[in-house]
């Protein structure tokens, strides 16, 4: 569990906070995923709303509380958590009821997890390509060493490589003017990878561990959320996964965290329209050219890269 020690938090003042404080941005989707399992569990937080539209995130005030410079961070009595998975575990034990991680499943949850987190920068390159305009998308060089040299530069007393790994990510994004084909193709292979595995689970179930729904769901579900608004064909690659979805998607008290504002969603649909015209959206970018051929192209597509 990533806990920052003391040393690592530049930002004194919030190691005397009580209570639970969530550092978090609308649009983030493992903001979406912790305020989600928040709602679902009834708990009482104050929140500290984290503009990365505006750069808040990258300020020696905000970096001296996460030094990886990304939301959601929480603050919970003074001690500080950053990572959604390990913040949504944290909170399962200080908060156990109603249950969101069944007893006899916490090291299959665990691990399954951490899969979804091994996952985060495809989905973030998948965002960056289909959902948001490259020009919006992008940082300059000076942003990124702007963010190198804020923050201790430590995670648990150590020096932390997810920052230079951050940094690594938006570097790529100039070198490439944008998230590259080849990068998008490979997110693209990742998920559909997990995604079928997922689908052959719902076979006789509802829920992605059974019958009950977990924490795994709520995960899955931001991701399945985001996949779509990049305009992934889950519905046609992915049957039982999409019926799953749609059900979860019908609950207020899922739905109601992820709804984009307006002027965001007209973007994305305009940048859709676009990227058809011009033969760069997912469906072509993957090499699925037609709807009625996604199922029967799927063993034409290259394997998963793990």
């Amino acid at each position: 569990m990533v806990m920052l020690h003391d040393s690592d938090v530049l930002t004194k003042e919030v190691l005397d906070w009580r209570g639970l404080h969530l550092f978090h941005f609308q649009g983030s989707s493992c903001s979406q995923k912790v305020r989600i399992f928040l709602r679902l569990k009834g708990i009482d937080w104050t929140s500290h709303h984290i503009s990365l539209a505006k750069g808040e995130h990258v300020t020696p005030w905000y970096m001296g509380i996460n030094p990886r410079g990304l939301v959601p961070a929480l603050v919970h009595d003074g001690k500080v958590i950053v990572e959604s998975n390990d913040i949504l575990e944290y909170l399962e034990e200080a908060f156990p009821e109603p249950v969101l991680i069944p007893a006899d499943r916490k090291e299959e949850m665990h691990r399954l997890l951490r899969e979804e987190d091994n996952l985060h920068l495809d989905i973030r390159a998948l965002t960056m390509r289909f959902v948001v305009p490259s020009f919006l998308a992008k940082k300059p060089e000076s942003e990124i060493r702007k963010y190198e040299g804020l923050g201790s530069g430590s995670v648990q007393g150590a020096v932390d490589p997810d920052k230079a790994r951050e940094a690594e990510f938006w570097r790529e994004m100039i070198r490439n003017n944008g998230v590259s084909d080849e990068r998008a193709r490979l997110a693209f292979d990742r998920f559909r990878c997990v995604l079928e595995q997922f689908d052959g689970r719902l076979e006789g179930q509802y829920f992605l561990l059974g019958n009950q729904l977990t924490l795994l769901d709520i995960a899955w579900y931001i991701y399945v959320r985001r996949l779509c608004e990049a305009s992934y064909p889950l519905h046609h690659l992915h049957p039982r996964m999409g019926e799953w979805f749609d059900a979860l998607d019908a609950r207020k008290d899922l739905s109601g965290e992820v709804r984009w504002p307006r002027g965001v969603g007209l973007i994305t649909k305009l940048l859709h329209a676009v990227q058809r015209l011009r033969g760069t959206d997912l469906v072509q970018v993957v090499g699925l050219d037609r709807a009625s051929d996604y199922r029967s192209r799927m063993g034409n597509l290259p394997g998963a890269t793990q």
